[in-house]
């Protein structure tokens, strides 16, 4: 049975709701939330389906959900927050700011190396002991230790779970607090936004219960040998809808929230981005967080992407945003996505909580896209 559609839509925009229903009647969805911002104004705000894989709890307008890699924009923008206020200069080193971090030759690794993915460190070249990866000191100290595997600025390789920490280990020496506490003085100039990393106590009710086949995404690299497995190694899916990975700040990965405020995130951007407004960003410090940097096939997951400063840029058939080559944004494994679009003046999110499992981007994903685009 098809779940009813919960939410808000404006008339010009129905054909999204239409897709997001096709989304459970022809495609596989379960739970999922999508929403978009026109103008600084949520035109479409959705939900339908189910918080849980025996789909008993159904979803809620308050529902969160884990949008995975989607957080990596989200951390990259707090790292260039600090770089408008001049707390970080993107062409230091990162030593500069964590001393530990230069040894094993990664002293020339720059802060822009983390945020464009070219740092070398994409993987940890030892393994760490279970649930490591919700030990802050653990994770950093072993990403201080590790080698670079190649001279800084030079080769794409997706960094999967060490992009997050380095970014997250900068946010914390500069602001003085974690990357979840500086999101929340962040969120606070907006006005809130129901969006953590490091779901507190009084929110973990409302996480929806992730699943799926991941034989498709990066969690599903079995081969040891393989950069794929080695950067995703600390972080398997069984940990997905436990208390301790939903608590846990692990910046590249477990960002959760509703969609919603995502979106609304996301328009603000768009807005910054066109110069028509100056929080929580400059346009000359996003404009340059979205300059490209490289695009190519990166060596991690071989795949083809235009990769600005912490966000992936359209104009891929890779990656579901939008073909706009000025939209940046970020997708996250199994199909969540939220991206920006300047020229739209459009802020787009889509989380859900059933995964999909094929290399393609997700057809729920598209789907989704193409409604909004044709509509805007």
């Amino acid at each position: 049975m098809t779940p009813p559609i919960e939410g808000s839509c404006d008339p010009a925009f129905a054909p999204v709701r239409d897709a997001f229903a096709e989304n459970f009647a022809q495609r596989g969805e379960r739970g999922a939330a999508v929403a978009v911002s026109r103008g600084g104004r949520l035109v479409v705000d959705l939900w339908g389906g189910w918080r849980d894989c025996a789909r008993t709890e159904p979803w809620k307008a308050d529902s969160m959900v884990c949008m995975m890699s989607v957080v990596k924009a989200i951390s990259a923008l707090l790292v260039h927050v600090l770089a408008d206020r001049g707390r970080i200069d993107l062409d230091a080193p990162v030593a500069a700011y964590w001393p530990e971090f230069a040894q094993n030759e990664k002293q020339d690794v720059l802060v822009r190396h983390v945020l464009d993915h070219r740092a070398g460190v994409p993987a940890l070249s030892r393994a760490l002991p279970a649930n490591a990866v919700f030990d802050w000191t653990a994770m950093t100290d072993a990403i201080a230790a590790e080698h670079v595997r190649w001279r800084p600025g030079t080769v794409p390789a997706y960094h999967p779970v060490t992009m997050g920490f380095i970014a997250g280990e900068l946010i914390r020496r500069t602001a003085g607090v974690m990357p979840g506490a500086f999101l929340r003085e962040i969120a606070a100039e907006l006005g809130g936004l129901d969006y953590f990393i490091g779901v507190p106590s009084d929110a973990l009710a409302r996480c929806a219960e992730l699943s799926g086949d991941y034989a498709g995404t990066i969690f599903g690299a079995s081969d040891p040998a393989t950069l794929a497995y080695t950067s995703i190694a600390q972080v398997r899916p069984e940990m997905f809808n436990t208390a301790a990975f939903r608590r846990a700040q692990i910046p590249s990965i477990n960002g959760h929230g509703t969609p919603r405020a995502v979106a609304m995130l996301f328009g603000s951007l768009a807005q910054c981005r066109a110069g028509r407004r100056g929080t929580p960003i400059s346009t000359s410090a996003l404009e340059r967080a979205t300059t490209q940097q490289w695009h190519e096939i990166e060596q991690t997951s071989n795949q083809e992407r235009r990769m600005a400063l912490g966000f992936l840029l359209g104009g891929v058939k890779e990656v579901p945003i939008n073909d706009n080559p000025r939209s940046f944004g970020h997708g996250g494994a199994g199909g969540a996505l939220a991206f920006a679009d300047p020229d739209l003046d459009l802020g787009f999110a889509y989380g859900p909580s059933h995964l999909y499992g094929g290399q393609a981007p997700s057809p729920r994903t598209k789907a989704l896209v193409d409604a909004v685009i044709a509509c805007a």
